[in-house]
């Protein structure tokens, strides 16, 4: 062995510089790939993978949980429309990481979650291994695939399988589990280097043919009363373009579901956001654009929605089609060339809008508008202040800042939130989303600081901001423009509930300071009690571009119980013996 041939371990050990090992072969293959950064938390077998990612040139951002760390991922994926990547050690961090993986799958958000596994030869016979699990198992029945390396030569040809199935077809998550003895085996550096390989195209365009686009075009054009319903997935189909020129060109009124809120401005004139039930129970002609008939549209189930409704639906995923109602016309495609191709194939003066339809919406928008805005008005000078009242602050400071993102969870929280404060710019706020699960907040806050390098406002309920709150020491660590906003009412959706017999606290109350908790941490912290003092608060933390929290006080009786949706609720016997 010559001189040229050594070269220095992170130990400091001269290594042969004609070897590599799992844990070099896993970053080259991810650098090769253009990703840019990794969320996660170290231990064993993953440490050193961390090390060596940040090293060679990725950003790598610790967390203080992995459930947060792959939400991060997740809306990285989304944000990017690259594969975020989560990084986790084995058994309770796999499990910890799976919940984010099962939740970006769900949403439709790519991300591969990377875990180091215990020794096979242990696990299978269940020789009582440290974290001994069958990880490729447990992963399975919760995201898009599963894959398990053996061998190091073989880990190009996994990250690469990965990334391409989180993004083809319907964008989700991938698990991809690398046992520690593959991260430490050592080959021939030439050897893994011929077996990393660079995904070309994991998302090809497709275009429904011309048949299809006829029949959607024919359906919108003899509807009295159409409507278009823009979903998150029109939003991840970065088709801003194509989707404006297509609604603005046919006069179609538009619903905007939340995380597509942004695609056209919220005060667009032809949305129909302020008069969402109305929308839905009359319209006769539907087109889902990048949106799915699930829960959080009723399923199109009738009275919410017309008995008689035709839907259109774009989705990249045939399979998706057909799965709550019958869909007229089935447009199977990306989101950007099917609208593409249907400005192309629709002729002008085409498709057009019965004025009495427009005049219905309006008029039902403004009635609807005013209501809004005497609620508004009475929060304003509501004391204890009110939900609105804080809300209406922020809205008010955010319109100063259009590019900051907003992230938004909890039960009162989101729901008012989400009617209060407008989005002008596509991909800028990211909820709880078709799961509804609480605790994405802060990790979906650090993902779009990192990503964007832009400020984010994080809207979060008392109980929401609980999940992920040890993240705030992750935002201070690494200096993030994050503004947090707990809007505190003290309880589990209100904090006015009675305490129970045993003398214990009841179910849904909670206390708790927040300013102080991330003063703690090196942060800013504020306490508001009234609009005001909210809106000043906002303002001087986004001015500073530094971590920061704003502790709202809200009235403790505000709030209702599930937000909108208290009648999934079960409603079994509820008289108290």
């Amino acid at each position: 062995m010559t001189i040229a041939s050594l070269r220095e371990s992170e130990a400091g050990d001269a290594v042969d510089a004609r070897l590599t090992d799992g844990i070099h072969l896993v970053v080259d293959a991810l650098k090769l790939n253009e990703v840019e950064a990794v969320y996660g938390v170290v231990g064993i077998p993953i440490t050193d993978l961390a090390r060596l990612a940040q090293a060679s040139g990725i950003r790598y951002v610790g967390f203080r949980h992995e459930s947060a760390a792959g939400h991060a991922a997740a809306a990285a994926g989304f944000l990017t429309g690259r594969p975020g990547i989560c990084l986790t050690v084995s058994a309770p961090g796999f499990l910890n990481g799976l919940v984010a993986l099962a939740n970006a799958t769900v949403n439709c958000f790519p991300m591969v979650q990377i875990s180091g596994s215990s020794e096979r030869h242990l696990v299978d016979l269940q020789r009582g291994d440290y974290e001994e699990m069958d990880q490729l198992a447990a992963a399975r029945q919760f995201c898009k695939a599963a894959y398990r390396v053996h061998r190091a030569q073989d880990i190009g040809r996994g990250v690469a399988r990965a990334i391409r199935t989180a993004l083809s077809g319907r964008p989700g998550g991938v698990y991809l589990d690398i046992p520690a003895a593959v991260l430490g085996e050592v080959i021939d550096a030439d050897l893994g280097a011929a077996s990393l390989w660079r995904v070309v195209d994991p998302a090809p365009r497709q275009v429904p043919g011309t048949e299809a686009l006829d029949r959607a075009i024919e359906l919108l054009a003899g509807a009295r009363r159409p409507l278009v319903v823009l979903g998150k997935g029109a939003a991840y189909a970065r088709a801003d373009e194509e989707i404006r020129r297509f609604v603005e060109r046919t006069g179609v009124p538009y619903l905007p579901m939340s995380m597509a809120k942004g695609l056209l401005p919220d005060d667009h004139p032809q949305s129909v956001a302020s008069t969402r039930s109305l929308a839905l129970r009359r319209a006769d002609v539907v087109m889902l654009v990048g949106a799915r008939l699930n829960w959080l549209l009723g399923h199109g189930d009738a009275p919410q929605w017309n008995p008689d409704v035709k839907f259109i639906q774009v989705d990249i995923a045939g399979a998706e089609l057909d799965s709550n109602q019958p869909i007229a016309a089935p447009l199977v495609g990306d989101v950007g060339s099917v609208m593409q191709a249907l400005i192309e194939r629709t002729e002008p003066g085409r498709i057009a809008v019965p004025v009495p339809w427009r005049d219905e919406l309006s008029a039902r928008s403004a009635d609807n508008v005013a209501k809004m805005s005497r609620r508004l008005e009475a929060a304003e000078t509501a004391h204890p202040m009110k939900f609105l009242g804080a809300l209406q602050a922020i809205r008010d400071v955010l319109r100063e800042n259009p590019r900051a993102y907003v992230v938004n969870e909890g039960a009162n929280a989101l729901d008012l939130a989400r009617n209060t404060i407008g989005m002008q710019v596509p991909r800028h706020r990211l909820d709880s989303g078709t799961w509804g699960v609480m605790g994405i907040g802060l990790g979906f806050a650090i993902a779009a600081a990192v990503e964007s390098g832009d400020p984010v406002v994080a809207i979060e309920g008392d109980s929401a901001f609980g999940f992920s709150g040890m993240e705030l020491e992750t935002i201070c660590r690494y200096d993030l423009p994050i503004v947090t906003v707990v809007l505190n009412n003290s309880g589990v959706y209100r904090g006015d509930a009675a305490a129970s017999a045993s003398g214990d606290p009841a179910p849904t109350a909670l206390q708790a300071r927040h300013d102080l908790m991330i003063a703690a941490f090196g942060g800013r912290g504020y306490r508001a009690t009234t609009p005001e003092e909210v809106a000043a608060a906002l303002r001087e933390a986004l001015a500073l571009g530094k971590p920061a929290l704003v502790d709202c006080v809200i009235d403790p009786a505000d709030g209702t119980e599930s937000g909108n949706i208290a009648h999934l609720n079960p409603k079994g016997i509820t008289v108290q013996r």
